[in-house]
């Protein structure tokens, strides 16, 4: 570490309490950051540097807040913050300014976590793809070239580039964990009811979550002390609180029983990556673990998630005008939905349920790919084929990640290596419903055996 913006969450944290370093001082160390990098790849959208600096200056007259106690945090643009714009990446909202925080933004600020800003999303967090049409396209720090992912492709470029220490991402489909593949960073998809949210229209809906994002997997855990833990606000909400995450990440995974699936059953799956992921196995065995290459039956998996996207997606924004083009195709299919497609997609996801409970209890965890691809050139609205063979929508090359969706557990994704370019892989580390440490526990004796999570971006200077 040269620079406090090269520092990871857990080493700036101890600095703080040290008093080594001041609050202010990270905060301007990255604000100075946002200012030589950010106009490279365009992650953070709106930047509240005179709050944030004000914020850091109370922190450092009054006593210790709390476990982000001046930590530089970025709120993807989905993330109500009062008084600070917040978009949700469409023009129908370019100038909305909420009135009120969301439960997650309260819960950072209430342990001393800074808010830079806003990070960038596609319209309503609908792609992974980080572009729109209030801030067009986020570009990912590995080759600006290629995109950043999606939907929390801000948050994850934020972090690669040392702009923040810690982001908050949403991942229906894989928007946390296909952002931190393609930016080399970590990202937890958390049980949902793990980290709560308040939802106006569909609070028993499960697809959806919130979660962390950060350099390194211990960051991940630390950031989670904070924002998890139950609150009434969501009938879905876990009861365990956040301070299980401060417990040790350390484990002996010798005789660990661990699944590898390369393709999750047959996916198509780009050659290069398969290659860096086909590599986890000898880390994993390296660890003392019980590789063994297994399939799980995700049948039903594909017709779920759609069924129950399209449903959510006419229930919230079906009454919008002015949307663009993905938002506004997932809502005629949401429209076309009926309650016998309904009760089909409820039959096939609970059949499924039961499947990977008896799947788990043969292996302690699932490995697959995060993405099926590596990062693609930023100027191509999605991937339209893998290998040669055509995609048949914007959806289908993230099956790999709305597949693990529907099952309702952890899934982690965690930097694996590099394609002969240079692009980033990272491997997604799946677990059982509510085995979020033991999930992190896996990841984190992963990240320490490759190191790969410390390569530095090449597309931008420093970090």
């Amino acid at each position: 570490m040269s620079t406090l913006h090269e520092a990871s969450a857990v080493e700036l944290s101890e600095l703080l309490r040290g008093r080594q370093v001041s609050a202010a001082e990270v905060t301007e160390a990255h604000l100075r950051r946002i200012e030589a990098v950010n106009p490279a790849v365009n992650a953070i959208v709106t930047v509240v540097a005179d709050q944030a600096l004000k914020q850091a200056a109370e922190l450092d007259a009054g006593p210790w807040r709390g476990p982000l106690h001046g930590l530089p945090v970025g709120h993807k643009d989905l993330v109500d913050t009062a008084g600070v714009r917040t978009t949700y990446g469409s023009r129908v909202f370019a100038d909305h300014v909420p009135a009120e925080d969301d439960l997650l933004v309260t819960r950072v600020r209430a342990a001393g976590g800074v808010m830079l800003g806003k990070t960038n999303t596609p319209e309503f967090g609908t792609g992974s793809h980080t572009v729109n049409e209030v801030f067009g396209a986020t570009r990912n720090p590995y080759d600006l070239g290629k995109s950043a992912g999606g939907s929390s492709g801000g948050a994850a470029a934020a972090l690669a580039t040392g702009m923040l220490a810690l982001a908050d991402g949403s991942d229906m489909g894989g928007s946390l964990r296909n952002p931190a593949s393609f930016c080399n960073i970590v990202g937890l998809r958390p049980t949902p009811g793990r980290v709560p949210t308040k939802s106006a229209t569909a609070a028993w809906y499960s697809l959806g979550v919130s979660g962390p994002m950060a350099r390194t997997v211990a960051d991940v855990a630390l950031f989670m002390t904070a924002i998890a833990g139950f609150d009434p606000v969501s009938p879905l909400a876990v009861r365990e609180g956040g301070e299980v995450f401060a417990a040790s990440l350390d484990r002996d995974f010798t005789g660990t029983r661990i699944a590898f699936s390369p393709d999750l059953g047959g996916l198509l799956v780009d050659t290069e990556t398969a290659r860096v992921t086909a590599d986890a196995v000898g880390v994993l065995t390296g660890l003392g673990a019980t590789v063994e290459h297994a399939d799980p039956d995700l049948d039903g998996a594909e017709d779920a998630f759609r069924t129950y996207r399209s449903w959510f997606y006419a229930l919230n924004f079906g009454d919008l005008a002015g949307v663009g083009p993905n938002v506004a195709w997932n809502v005629e299919q949401g429209r076309e939905v009926t309650g016998a497609d309904l009760a089909r997609a409820e039959r096939l996801r609970t059949a499924l349920y039961h499947r990977m409970n008896a799947f788990f209890d043969r292996y302690d965890f699932l490995v697959a790919p995060v993405s099926q691809v590596p990062p693609f050139p930023v100027g191509q609205p999605y991937v339209t084929e893998i290998n040669g063979q055509r995609m048949p929508d914007y959806l289908a090359w993230m099956r790999s990640c709305y597949w693990i969706s529907v099952l309702g557990g952890p899934a982690l994704s965690v930097p694996c290596g590099f394609t002969p370019a240079g692009l980033p892989v990272g491997v997604q580390i799946i677990g059982r419903p509510w085995a979020d440490l033991d999930v992190l526990r896996l990841g984190h004796a992963f990240e320490r055996a490759t190191g790969f999570g410390r390569v530095t971006t090449p597309g931008v200077p420093g970090r």
